[in-house]
């Protein structure tokens, strides 16, 4: 390992951080065990940028459902027997179209965020070691890729500062902008604000017509309090829509419906999660499940009864969902949706930008090689 990259940030850390960052890939089972998860959750609970898709509790069920054969390690970096980042990678042989083998942040169809964990304060000294273990030992990798990369935060920015100083190669290979909600007005302005005055009057108007066919409630849950219960009801009402007919409701596959029960049941434990519901006479017909990790929230699964579409239950279970604004734990919500999502577009106003990042590593040559298959692919994908 090299010698520590920046005295002076080491200088002004607490005694028992002062040494050089150890960066080792181990096999993700051996942080299964109760210690070891502990500490991964610590330092969850104390990252920069929060990402409950790389928490113990999301990531080791979906490792489970995906990496039997456990082939994925977590990148950990320490300083001083002090956890201050984790990432999980993979090794692929394809890019793409292309049969080039690199080292990639391992991600799933539901996960939604591939930021690393890193301890606030410690981000350029964790990219600084990380990137000296893939020189290090860059196997058959000819880069490194970073999946679903926040542009906005300061985890990324130090990995483009780091690598500026150091004259490595660093591409922004693709970007895309998604729906935030973060804002400093209470709901109600903010609905007016995002909603000419014919769409709310439209709003009022299913909500009133919706009310005539029952009794029309609303519930907020951070308990784990009933968690299996609404968890069969949300499967249930998934798998009866458009994504049950398509194959891609989370109940279609063992796998993720596993992830969804046991994610969700471990979150409520955590207090972690909060469940949204709009029911009539009592049965759920608008559904929603958030992660909340201060000082972010993700808005991760939201479903609907389809038969009641003409009242749009999912928008107004959203209006609900504005209440996130008047949490003072809260600042944003990531709506984990695709670009241009035709409803939650419509509904909050501010976006994230989220990118997919390639990085030089190993020597001369290898990079080298990577600086002109990067280019070759900024030429035939060019960013706006």
């Amino acid at each position: 390992m090299n010698a520590p990259p920046f005295p002076c940030l080491l200088a002004t850390m607490a005694p028992e951080l002062i040494g050089s960052p150890c960066a080792q890939a181990t096999s993700w089972r051996k942080w299964a065990a109760p210690a070891a998860r502990k500490r991964w959750q610590a330092l969850a609970d104390d990252a920069a940028t929060p990402n409950p898709f790389f928490e113990p509790w999301y990531l080791l069920p979906a490792l489970e459902a995906f990496d039997a054969r456990a082939g994925v390690k977590l990148l950990t970096v320490e300083i001083a027997g002090q956890l201050i980042g984790l990432i999980p990678l993979c090794t692929s042989s394809r890019y793409g179209r292309w049969p080039l083998p690199h080292r990639t942040t391992w991600m799933h169809a539901n996960a939604f965020f591939g930021v690393p964990l890193v301890r606030a304060g410690f981000e350029t000294l964790f990219w600084q070691a990380l990137l000296d273990w893939a020189d290090d030992t860059p196997g058959k990798a000819l880069f490194l890729h970073l999946q679903s990369m926040p542009l906005d935060q300061i985890v990324t920015q130090a990995l483009l500062n780091l690598a500026a100083r150091e004259n490595r190669t660093v591409a922004l290979v693709t970007r895309e902008r998604r729906a935030l909600l973060q804002s400093s007005l209470a709901p109600e302005a903010y609905l007016e604000n995002a909603l000419n005055g014919k769409k709310r009057k439209e709003l009022r108007r299913q909500s009133a017509r919706l009310a005539e066919q029952g009794a029309l409630s609303f519930k907020r849950t951070q308990t784990a309090d009933g968690i299996g219960q609404w968890i069969d009801a949300f499967l249930h009402l998934e798998n009866n829509g458009w994504k049950g007919k398509a194959g891609s409701a989370m109940i279609c596959a063992p796998q993720t419906e596993a992830i969804f029960r046991t994610a969700l049941e471990q979150a409520a434990a955590l207090g972690k999660l909060e469940r949204l519901s709009l029911e009539l006479d009592g049965r759920p017909i608008a559904m929603l499940a958030n992660f909340i990790t201060p000082p972010g929230s993700f808005s991760y699964k939201t479903t609907f009864d389809e038969a009641y579409a003409r009242f749009s239950p999912g928008v107004l279970l959203q209006r609900e969902n504005l209440a996130l604004l008047e949490r003072q734990d809260i600042a944003w919500c990531d709506s984990c949706a695709a670009p241009d999502h035709p409803m939650i577009d419509s509904l909050w106003t501010e976006r994230r930008s989220i990118g997919r990042i390639s990085v030089a590593i190993g020597g001369k040559l290898r990079r080298a090689v990577f600086k002109n298959l990067n280019a070759l692919e900024l030429k035939r994908n060019p960013l706006d």
